[in-house]
């Protein structure tokens, strides 16, 4: 569903109304197709059953889990991550940790979290983006193991479970797939946790054979996510060269990320609403909202939908929070 169309960002820049929406107009057909106009004038239709699906939560209803939606970054956000990663800085930092020097305790996750800040679905919609684009390969150079024919005495369960692997993540799906049972068997899937269970069963129904027609067919949607669900199954075994390629990569996409793609619409069933929100600091934000047979409706029906929709996304956001702070502090005991 994700259309990227990349334009220069100083037009991007030029083109972006002062209020920072891009949906310029959002409209429900009687074809139950979603009808898009985009800032640019760019107009799109998507079916409805191809909508991300979910409802309204309340604070008794939510599970205790993250709530993801694979949104795009709200425009304040990607302004200040710019300001704070710049070229010449992103340049430096790789430069930097790239050096000889003393190995320190890194891990992808802190990597990540000081140029990008907030929580856990910031840190995975911009993985996503950086593979999306490009940016981010997971057989890049950086990512290769070199060939050696050490063994480490005694074998260790590390050793035992890459030294098969020609890259630091299991690129290969049936070496990813094996890494991933026997993780679970293990209750070692902490950086999975989280992750969306359809991208997980994508991942988990995919061979090697149906992932090499995603890349041929150009799919970056769907080798996006798997590809996501293999790095989050290798992290653990990266080294700092190859965690701080990852950070440049990550910093390098969003230094281009381009405004002129299409939306992700998340269709709430229980209020018959379309809605299409974005990633800002402080999480989830509503840019626009489209009901189903929305001439039938009174203006009091629309604004009470629409407050459930909004107080759902506060409640959302303030239980990732709270759940993100509660990982923080085991982690960090």
């Amino acid at each position: 569903m994700l259309l990227l169309l990349f334009v220069s960002i100083s037009a991007i820049r030029a083109q972006m109304p002062s209020n920072g929406n891009f949906v310029k107009n959002m409209q429900w057909g009687i074809d139950y197709k979603i009808h898009l106009t985009l800032f640019n004038d760019s107009n799109y239709t998507i079916n409805v059953q191809d909508l991300i699906h979910s409802r309204t939560y309340s604070s008794d209803t939510l599970s205790g889990e993250f709530v993801y939606y694979p949104v795009m970054l709200a425009r304040d956000f990607v302004e200040k991550l710019k300001e704070n990663n710049s070229e010449t800085n992103v340049s430096n930092t790789f430069t930097d940790n790239t050096k000889n020097q003393p190995v320190k305790k890194i891990t992808l996750w802190s990597s990540l979290h000081e140029p990008i800040g907030g929580g856990w679905v910031h840190f995975v919609n911009c993985l996503l983006y950086s593979l999306e684009t490009g940016y981010l390969n997971l057989k890049a150079p950086l990512m290769e193991r070199p060939e050696s024919s050490w063994k480490p005495k005694p074998l260790t369960l590390t050793f035992q479970r890459t030294h098969k692997w020609k890259y630091y993540v299991p690129v290969d799906q049936k070496q990813a797939q094996k890494e991933y049972f026997i993780k679970q068997k293990e209750n070692q899937l902490d950086n999975l946790h989280d992750v969306p269970a359809d991208f997980i069963n994508l991942f988990l129904k995919t061979n090697n054979k149906k992932y090499k027609k995603i890349v041929e067919s150009k799919d970056v949607v769907k080798q996006s996510r798997i590809d996501l669900v293999k790095l989050l199954l290798g992290a653990n075994y990266l080294g700092e060269v190859q965690i701080t390629f990852i950070k440049t990569m990550v910093q390098k996409s969003i230094l281009q990320y381009s405004y002129n793609q299409l939306p992700n619409v998340i269709l709430f069933d229980d209020m018959d609403a379309a809605v299409v929100m974005s990633l800002n600091e402080t999480g989830y934000n509503l840019e626009q909202v489209v009901f189903r047979n929305s001439q039938n409706l009174s203006q009091s029906e629309k604004d009470e939908r629409q407050r459930k929709i909004e107080l759902t996304i506060h409640t959302i956001n303030r239980a990732n929070q709270k759940i993100f702070e509660e990982r923080l502090r085991k982690y960090y005991k």
